[in-house]
């Protein structure tokens, strides 16, 4: 990318629309050729390596009909209007810093999902639209661009109003006044989400033709394998009662083997809401599967109004069913709106934490051994009443790297800073403040339920 761009001098033209016309004309004939490798690859459908092939020649494709809209951009100007067309995931962005202006083109509403009437977000406000963990990034980005002049080049994924996620690859630039100030910032922001698909598919398909690096594949990345069912808050109607919920998943250091915790929320259709957070022993393929068939597993046996202690016992004869299980540690919630009434039982697994008025404490634990150690386990049941305002804590082991104090104690020392009246998402940021990032020995999740007032 060129250097930062002056307020006082204009940025270069374009080259002509015959050269343009010339690049468009090289790219169409490359995507025939291309096309025809593919048909080539595509006779021989049975081979892994011929998959490989077609799925390589779809990434190639999927590039090259994207550069032959960037030329045809380039050649006819800016789009008046979003069309239903590769150009429509390509938008723009210009932030006056001295008047507090702010740009959008129609792309980028669509992009995000936002209305194109909607007033265009602020820097300050951008972050609202960026998945919890890309957030830190964004804002190391934006910093740069307005405080070091450095050109932004990054990824980042944003949440739209309907739940879906898109990955965005942002380009851009501060615009410097002569003394060497920024007075704005331009960007161009496109969505990534179909081509990050397509070299998805080329990675698995070559994974395919070794399967030991499948296997590494998977075990280094079982949130892919594995998605979290929501991110962020969980929306609920805001109505006394109902929960604000927020959580976040913590990596363990990178030289570490990745094991399966995960953490769920869930509206049931009673209007109760399902919470839990747990652990699998082991890392590895097998694990990941297990943990994708556990979380799934309780959502449709939820359904049925079980409580939570049958849910339990339900789940550790379901993972003795299919060989030797593996250990599994788990805390399973119900939650009542109308009553604020907390059902919950335990397998193994650290109770509950309950802040309110300023103070925390840690949850009675009703009986309930590890998923996966005998057969006759039994899982009892406790109750619960939560007040408005109310604050409750679900988290795995190894939140808190090796070697310090105890988790819960760590946690419960945070109540007054909990206490505030700040949303889940804003505890959720303060306790990973508080435990960092460094040190965690295994991976872990925590998941922060306020109830509104």
């Amino acid at each position: 990318m060129p250097s930062p761009l002056s307020a006082d001098r204009p940025a270069a033209q374009p080259s002509g629309s015959g050269q343009v016309d010339a690049l468009i004309t090289q790219t169409r004939r490359l995507k025939g050729e291309v096309d025809a490798v593919r048909r080539d690859a595509q006779e021989d459908a049975a081979d892994p390596r011929g998959r490989w092939q077609r799925a390589l020649c779809d990434l190639a494709l999927h590039q090259l009909d994207d550069l032959d809209a960037h030329l045809a951009q380039l050649r006819d100007g800016p789009s008046p209007a979003p069309r239903e067309s590769l150009l429509s995931r390509v938008g723009s962005a210009e932030w006056n810093l001295l008047t507090d202006e702010v740009v959008w083109s129609p792309e980028l509403h669509a992009i995000v999902g936002r209305d194109p009437a909607a007033p265009p977000l602020t820097l300050d406000e951008l972050p609202s639209l960026v998945h919890d963990e890309d957030r830190p990034r964004l804002t190391a980005m934006v910093t740069g661009c307005l405080v070091d002049a450095r050109p932004i080049d990054d990824e980042f994924r944003v949440v739209r109003p309907d739940g879906e996620v898109r990955t965005v690859h942002m380009m851009g630039e501060p615009v410097l006044d002569a003394g060497g100030s920024t007075t704005s910032m331009w960007a161009v922001l496109r969505d990534v989400s179909a081509l990050r698909r397509s070299r998805r598919a080329v990675r698995e398909t070559r994974d395919s033709l070794h399967p030991a690096r499948a296997e590494h594949r998977l075990a280094a990345e079982p949130r892919e394998a594995a998605p979290a069912s929501w991110h962020g808050s969980l929306r609920l109607p805001r109505t006394p009662g109902t929960l604000d919920l927020a959580a976040r998943h913590l990596p363990a250091a990178t030289s570490s083997p990745i094991g399966g915790t995960w953490f769920d929320a869930l509206e049931l259709p009673d209007g109760d809401t399902l919470l839990g957070v747990g652990g699998l022993t082991g890392h590895g393929p097998d694990v990941t599967a297990a943990l994708a068939m556990t979380r799934g597993a309780l959502r449709g046996m939820a359904m049925s109004g079980a409580g939570p202690a049958q849910l339990l016992s339900w789940l550790h004869r379901l993972l003795e069913s299919d060989g030797p299980p593996p250990l599994c540690s788990t805390v399973c919630c119900r939650y009542r709106p109308d009553t604020r009434t907390l059902t919950w039982a335990q397998a193994g697994h650290p109770a509950p934490l309950l802040f309110r008025d300023g103070t925390g404490r840690r949850l009675d634990a009703p009986e309930g051994a590890l998923l996966g150690t005998a057969s006759d386990t039994a899982h009892g049941q406790a109750e619960a009443t939560l007040e408005e305002g109310d604050l409750l804590l679900l988290h795995t082991g190894g939140l808190a790297p090796a070697g310090g104090a105890d988790t819960a104690d760590r946690l419960l020392d945070l109540a007054p800073r909990l206490a505030g009246p700040g949303t889940a998402q804003d505890c959720v940021r303060l306790i990973v403040a508080e435990f960092g990032d460094g040190g965690r020995e295994a991976d872990a999740c925590l998941l922060v339920a306020r109830v509104a007032r």
